[in-house]
């Protein structure tokens, strides 16, 4: 059995020099202090200590041998993203950023796949920039869950999706830049509490606005966390749609009906969560995600699913692997690439 990890983060060795670039986006880059330490910086700014195996494919291979990961996703910390920039300044930081997964991937790639990030801020720049790094050997594409104030069901946005579904590229959905934080000041609650809201609100405003009737049911679509809050208050978003004709204005099917439309990783953290996950999604929309190497990741890689009560072999062989087999597996017959950057919407 393959065990696939389809969330893990990593921060190339970029400079403040490169970083320069990204001006109006927060600058990102990575400081190397030695001894195996280092910091994630924002221009001049400490942001948060990292440990090399961020940024050193051979100490993450080790990591991975030492716990039984046979093939890790890697996408980009989401710091990196540069929503906030301006749309070409933040193309170019993107295909650097894409240039250095890449060759960090290299080191093993039979076992680390690359995911590429892309300027969302503009769409159709987006699209281009996506393209590319498909051609160029990039598995799948890593998204924020909104632009600003602009969430996935946006109309560029969802043009963006169902460009990714056209040329069969995966799409992972991240949480950031998390809502609320003037009242969640301290105790990492934006991360403890945000991020579980953003993950929902994401979902919900997919099904809710009718951005999945508009989607390619092709598109293969996972987000991080287990999709936050989402299972857990499936049933109140349900009751909604069929008591209050606001709430189904929009949307012609019940939250409960758009299931199938997308996957959650592991990242609960609590094998009774994890039930409650498969129970609501089914043991084919779950797939292991440990967010390594952050420290509020999974420490034992699969033991949430190993503990999970009532899987059977066959389930935790799907959520450990399987699952990830076909989700990141290459598209058939991608559409030419000088149609797909031309494409209008």
């Amino acid at each position: 059995m393959t065990v696939i990890d389809v969330h893990a983060h990593v921060f190339p060795r970029l400079t403040r020099a490169e970083a320069r670039v990204l001006a109006g986006g927060g600058q990102p880059w990575l400081r190397v202090d030695g001894g195996g330490t280092g910091m994630m910086m924002r221009g001049d700014e400490e942001y948060r200590p990292v440990g090399e195996a961020l940024w050193d494919p051979a100490r993450r291979l080790a990591d991975m041998d030492a716990a039984g990961v046979d093939v890790q996703a890697v996408s980009s910390t989401p710091l990196m993203f540069g929503y906030a920039a301006e749309p070409s300044r933040a193309a170019d930081w993107c295909e650097l950023v894409n240039e250095r997964i890449l060759a960090f991937c290299a080191a093993a790639p039979g076992r680390l796949l690359p995911l590429c990030q892309v300027p969302l801020q503009d769409p159709a720049l987006a699209r281009e920039v996506a393209t590319r790094a498909a051609a160029a050997g990039h598995r799948g594409v890593h998204i924020g869950n909104h632009v600003g104030d602009r969430n996935l069901d946006d109309e560029g946005i969802t043009a963006f999706l169902a460009h990714c579904a056209t040329i069969g590229l995966p799409v992972l959905v991240h949480p950031w830049d998390m809502l609320g934080a003037d009242r969640m000041r301290g105790h990492m609650l934006p991360w403890l509490a945000g991020m579980p809201a953003e993950t929902q609100l994401s979902i919900l405003g997919l099904m809710l606005s009718g951005a999945f009737e508009r989607i390619p049911e092709s598109l293969r679509l996972c987000f991080c966390h287990g999709g936050g809050s989402f299972a857990f208050l499936l049933g109140r978003a349900d009751n909604a749609w069929h008591r209050r004709d606001i709430v189904r204005a929009d949307s012609p099917r019940p939250p409960s009906e758009y299931l199938d439309r997308f996957h959650v990783d592991s990242a609960v953290f609590d094998p009774r969560a994890l039930r409650l996950l498969v129970d609501v999604m089914g043991s084919g929309r779950v797939m292991l995600g440990t967010d390594y190497p952050f420290p509020l990741g999974e420490k034992e890689p699969g033991a949430t699913i190993r503990a999970c009560p009532g899987l059977d072999d066959a389930d935790r062989a799907r959520l450990l692997g399987g699952n990830a087999e076909a989700f990141f597996a290459p598209a058939r017959e991608p559409a030419p690439v000088h149609d797909l950057v031309t494409t209008e919407g």
